[in-house]
């Protein structure tokens, strides 16, 4: 064993060990950018790549004035964290030197919430005969009723899905684990429309994937990525991205009088500042809601 290991070398086995633990292909790619992130960071700062407390710290520090955001800037800290405990494990350094480095402290910010307008308008704009209309409109749709996360979405299966109970399962989410979502009659008939709509794919008898892209291709993260993209810019909506989806369907669960419990069962939260976080942007106004139909005021 070599006292400064070949790093870039041993991430190829760091991933291969990923994958035997079933780590989500969305979770190995956001590691593997971490580690290359820091390689390339040694590499041009002139630093030597090694995984100590001072080291990693000048490459987060670096990343922060650079620009990076503070989210940005822990999960890569996260990655070489978790990369430098697995070398550890597997005798490819003495020690890991990190175990008690501390991440960067996140900024709380409040994310704004898309209005049911921009929703209408998100859902005209996957209006169309086409298959890869039916197949964004029912993508859209679940995702607004369910708040599941993309690489949920992705991973869902042509038979985790009962159209006729209005359920799907999510056979893997966060953490491994799986769980059942509800659904209503619009995504029902939106996806409805896009299940008899891909009986005519190519892949369609070969692949048991539920989404499949348009040209006979299959569909992945970055696919949902670009179709969302593209259909959110035709409903003239700025600083999309596929998150926001999850943001709005906790806040209109919440408005619309569901529970908290239910939400975090839904949702696949099993702590309960993560439902603080998603609807941080929309306390306020419930609280007004409530305040007036308390009327406290009312003292005679």
């Amino acid at each position: 064993m070599t006292e400064s290991p070949d790093l870039a070398v041993l991430l190829e086995s760091w991933e291969l060990h990923l994958r035997a633990e079933r780590k989500s292909a969305q979770t190995v790619k956001i590691y593997r950018a971490g580690v290359h992130a820091f390689l390339r960071w040694a590499e041009s700062s002139g630093a030597r790549a090694v995984l100590d407390r001072p080291t990693v710290n000048a490459f987060v520090t670096d990343l922060l004035d650079a620009g990076a955001e503070p989210a940005t800037a822990r999960s890569r800290q996260l990655a070489v964290r978790r990369f430098s405990a697995w070398l550890a494990e597997e005798g490819e350094i003495g020690a890991d030197a990190l175990v008690t480095l501390k991440p960067p402290k996140l900024d709380t910010k409040v994310v704004d919430v898309l209005t049911d307008d921009q929703l209408r308008a998100l859902m005209r704009a996957c209006s169309g005969p086409e298959f890869r209309d039916r197949r964004d409109d029912a993508l859209v749709r679940l995702m607004i009723e369910t708040g599941a996360r993309a690489g949920e979405v992705i991973s869902i299966e042509i038979a985790d899905l009962n159209l006729s109970a209005g359920r799907c399962t999510v056979q893997r989410g966060k953490g491994g684990k799986g769980r059942t979502v509800p659904f209503g009659p619009h995504a029902a008939r939106a996806l409805d429309r896009y299940v008899r709509a891909r009986r005519a794919h190519r892949l369609a008898d070969t692949s048991p994937a539920l989404w499949l892209g348009d040209r006979g291709k299959g569909f992945s993260y970055d696919g949902l990525y670009s179709a969302l993209r593209y259909r959110s810019e035709r409903a003239g909506i700025d600083g999309f991205h596929p998150h926001l989806l999850r943001h709005a369907a906790a806040s209109r669960w919440l408005a619309a009088g569901g529970s908290e419990g239910g939400l975090m069962a839904v949702a696949g939260w099993s702590r309960r500042d993560m439902l603080d976080r998603y609807t941080r942007a929309t306390a306020a106004d419930r609280a007004a809601d409530e305040a007036r139909g308390l009327n406290l005021g009312d003292l005679g």
